[in-house]
C-alpha cells in the first residue's frame, strides 16, 4: 500500500460525527429492510400457497409492514444518510451544527416507531388497533390515527432534515460565492426541493382528512379527493427513492469502473428534469377512476411520456463512464471492453445489474403509463412487478451495492467478505428477474394484486406451462432467493462492524470529463426550477382537485364542503363580516359626504 494512500484520510477521518449520523441512518434503513424481508416472503408463500403460517385475515397486516418498511423506512433512512455523507464530502465541509441533525434523525426515528407499532398491533386481538391500509395508505380504507400521526411526524423530519443540508449548503456558499454547486449537492438539493413539492400534498391528506376523519372529527373523507393527493406525492416519491440511486450512478459507478463521469453539465440536466416533471404526472396512477375526466388524464398522460427523457440521458451517460472506464484498464472493440470492467467487485455489479434491471422497468412502466393498455393490466399484479423491479431492483440493489464502497469509508472498516458480497447482489438479481418476471406474466392473465386469494371463484387459471401455477412457482423460488440475499447482506455488515479498524480505505471522486464549467450557469439557479416546478403543478393539478371538490364535495358527497360542526363558526364570522363591510360602507360614505 502506498504512502499516499495510507496518508489520505477518510471520511470518518474527516468527519467523525458526521459518519456517526450515516452509519445510523444505514443501521436503521437496514433494521426497516430486514423487518420488510420477513414480512415479505411470509405474504410471497403464503399467496402462493406454497405455506401458509399466518391465516388469510391477516394477510393485510403482512402486506402493509411489507410495504412501510421498505419502500418508506428502509428507502427513506438511507437516503438521509447517503444524502449526509454526499453534502459534506462534495462540500468538504461539516455540518453547520450536528444538534439539529441529529434532531431530525430522532423525529424520523420515532415517526416510524409509531407508524410501525400501529401496523404491528394488529397481529394482537387484544389490542385494539389496526392499520391495515397497505402501503398506498388513501380512504376508504382507515387506520389508527397512531398510523397517520407517526407518517406525519416522519414527513416534518424529512422536510428539517433537508433544510440542515440547504443551510450547510449556504455556509458553504457564503465561503465560495463564485463556484459552481459541486454536483453532488446539486442532486441533493434538487432531490429536496422535489420532496418539499410532493410530499405537500400527502401531508395536507393526513393532516387536514386521514387524521381528523380517523380521530372521528369529521364523519368521511372524499375518497377521489384523498386519491388524488396522495397520487400527487405517490408518483414523484418513486423518484425520490430513485434520485439517490442516480446519484450513486453518476458519481460513483464511473469511479469504480476506473473511469470518470462522462458529463457534468448532462446529469445536471437530468436532475432538473426530474425536479420540474416528475411531480404532474400523478393522475396516471388514476386512470379507472370515475371521478377523474378523460381528459385530465390524457394530459397526465402525456407529461408521464416526458419522463423517459431523464432516464434514456442517463443510460447513454453512464453507459459512456463505465466504457471509458474500461477503456481505460485496458478494454478495446466494439463489446469487448466489457470483459475489462471490475465484474468481481460486489459494488460495480451490483449497481450494473441494479441498472440493466430498471432499463426493463422502463418498459413496464411505458405500459402502465398508456391509458390504452393501463387499463388490462390495471390492479393487476403487473403493477407490482413493475414496482419490484424500480424501488425493489434499481433502488434496493443500488443501495446495498454502495453499501459495499460507502461503509469502510465511514468506519474505518473493511467488508467482511467481498465474496459473499458478490453472490448476495447476483442471488438478488436471480431472484428478482423470477419473481418480476412471473408477476408480469400473472398481470397479463388478469392475476389481481392485494389479495391472499387471488384465483376467482368459477374460474380456472391456465395450468400449462406458463400458466398459473408454474408462474406461482417462479414467484415463490423468487421472493425466497430475495430473502436469501438480504440474511447474505445483513450478515456480511454484522461481521464487517466486528471488523477492527484499519486504516488507507479512503476513496476519492475523480472530476467529470466535461465538467460544470461546460454547462451553463443557469442550471444552478434553483429557485427559478423550483419556481416553474410550482408553475407545473397548479396547471396539472388546479383543475381537477377543483372538479373533484365540486362534484363530490371537500369532505365528501352530502357534507359540504366543511364540517357541519363549524357551521355556527362560519355563519358568525359571515354575519360579523357583513357587519363590519356595512361599517366601512357607512364611513366611506360619511368620509365623502365631509371631503364634498
Amino acid at each position: 500500500m502506498s504512502e499516499a494512500i495510507e496518508a489520505e484520510q477518510s471520511f470518518v477521518d474527516k468527519f467523525p460525527d458526521e459518519a456517526r449520523i450515516v452509519r445510523s441512518s444505514f443501521l436503521g434503513s437496514f433494521l426497516a429492510l430486514i423487518l420488510g424481508a420477513i414480512f415479505g416472503i411470509i405474504q410471497t408463500l403464503h399467496r402462493t400457497d406454497v405455506a401458509r403460517i399466518i391465516p388469510s385475515t391477516d394477510y393485510y397486516t403482512v402486506l402493509t409492514a411489507h410495504g412501510v418498511f421498505l419502500v418508506i423506512s428502509f428507502t427513506v433512512f438511507f437516503l438521509v444518510g447517503l444524502f449526509t455523507w454526499a453534502i459534506v464530502r462534495s462540500l468538504d465541509r461539516p455540518l453547520v451544527n450536528t444538534k439539529i441533525t441529529w434532531t431530525w434523525y430522532l423525529i424520523m426515528s420515532g415517526g416510524m416507531t409509531m407508524t410501525g407499532i400501529s401496523i404491528l398491533a394488529g397481529f394482537v386481538d387484544s389490542i385494539d388497533m389496526s392499520a391495515d391500509v397497505l402501503y398506498t395508505f388513501y380512504a376508504p380504507l382507515q387506520a389508527h390515527p397512531l398510523f397517520y400521526t407517526g407518517l406525519a411526524v416522519f414527513i416534518v423530519g424529512s422536510w428539517i432534515a433537508g433544510a440542515d443540508w440547504f443551510r450547510t449548503f449556504l455556509a458553504w456558499r457564503r465561503e465560495h460565492p463564485d463556484e459552481r454547486i459541486p454536483l453532488q449537492t446539486f442532486m441533493v438539493l434538487t432531490t429536496m426541493a422535489m420532496w418539499y413539492i410532493a410530499s405537500s400534498a400527502v401531508a395536507a391528506s393526513v393532516l387536514l382528512f386521514l387524521l381528523p376523519w380517523s380521530l372521528g372529527f369529521i364523519d368521511q373523507v372524499n375518497p377521489t379527493l384523498t386519491r388524488t393527493l396522495f397520487w400527487f406525492f405517490g408518483h414523484p416519491v418513486v423518484y425520490f427513492w430513485l434520485m439517490p440511486a442516480y446519484m450513486l450512478w453518476y458519481t460513483v459507478l464511473p469511479k469504480i469502473a476506473g473511469g470518470r463521469l462522462f458529463s457534468d453539465p448532462l446529469a445536471r440536466v437530468v436532475f432538473v428534469l426530474f425536479l420540474l416533471l416528475s411531480t404532474p404526472v400523478g393522475i396516471h396512477h388514476q386512470y379507472l377512476d370515475p371521478g377523474i375526466a378523460e381528459g385530465f388524464k390524457f394530459i397526465s398522460m402525456t407529461n408521464t411520456m416526458f419522463l423517459l427523457l431523464p432516464s434514456l440521458l442517463t443510460a447513454f451517460t453512464v453507459v459512456a463512464s463505465v466504457e471509458y472506464g474500461a477503456r481505460q484498464r485496458g478494454g478495446s472493440g466494439l463489446l469487448g471492453w466489457l470483459t475489462d470492467l471490475p465484474w468481481r467487485k460486489p459494488e460495480f455489479t451490483g449497481m450494473m445489474l441494479a441498472g440493466l434491471m430498471f432499463a426493463a422497468g422502463g418498459f413496464s412502466g411505458m405500459v402502465n403509463a398508456g391509458m390504452n393498455i393501463n387499463y388490462m393490466i390495471h390492479n393487476t399484479i403487473w403493477v407490482p412487478g413493475h414496482f419490484h423491479l424500480t424501488v425493489g431492483t434499481a433502488v434496493a440493489l443500488t443501495f446495498m451495492a454502495a453499501t459495499y464502497w460507502i461503509w469502510p469509508q465511514i468506519s474505518n472498516k473493511p467488508i467482511y467478505s467481498r465474496t459473499i458480497g458478490l453472490v448476495q447482489v447476483v442471488v438478488w438479481f436471480i431472484g428478482m428477474a423470477l419473481m418480476s418476471n412471473a408477476m408480469h406474466a400473472q398481470g397479463i392473465m388478469g392475476v389481481p394484486r392485494r389479495t391472499a386469494e387471488p384465483e376467482y371463484s368459477g374460474f380456472d387459471y391456465a395450468t400449462m406451462f406458463g400458466g398459473f401455477e408454474e408462474l406461482n412457482i417462479q414467484i415463490a423460488i423468487g421472493g425466497t432467493l430475495l430473502f436469501v440475499s438480504t440474511i447474505l447482506f445483513i450478515g456480511n455488515l454484522l461481521l464487517t462492524m466486528g471488523n477492527p479498524k484499519v486504516s488507507g480505505l479512503a476513496e476519492s471522486l475523480p472530476p467529470a470529463l466535461s465538467g460544470p464549467t461546460d454547462s451553463p450557469e443557469v442550471l444552478d439557479n434553483l429557485r427559478l426550477w423550483v419556481g416553474i416546478a410550482l408553475t407545473l403543478v397548479v396547471l396539472a393539478y388546479a383543475l381537477p382537485i377543483a372538479a373533484i371538490i365540486n362534484r363530490g364535495g371537500l369532505l365528501g358527497p352530502g357534507v359540504g364542503t366543511y364540517p357541519v360542526w363549524l357551521t355556527p363558526l362560519f355563519d358568525a364570522l359571515a354575519n360579523s363580516a357583513t357587519i363590519a363591510i356595512g361599517a366601512v360602507g357607512d364611513a366611506s360614505a360619511a368620509l365623502v359626504e365631509v371631503v364634498k
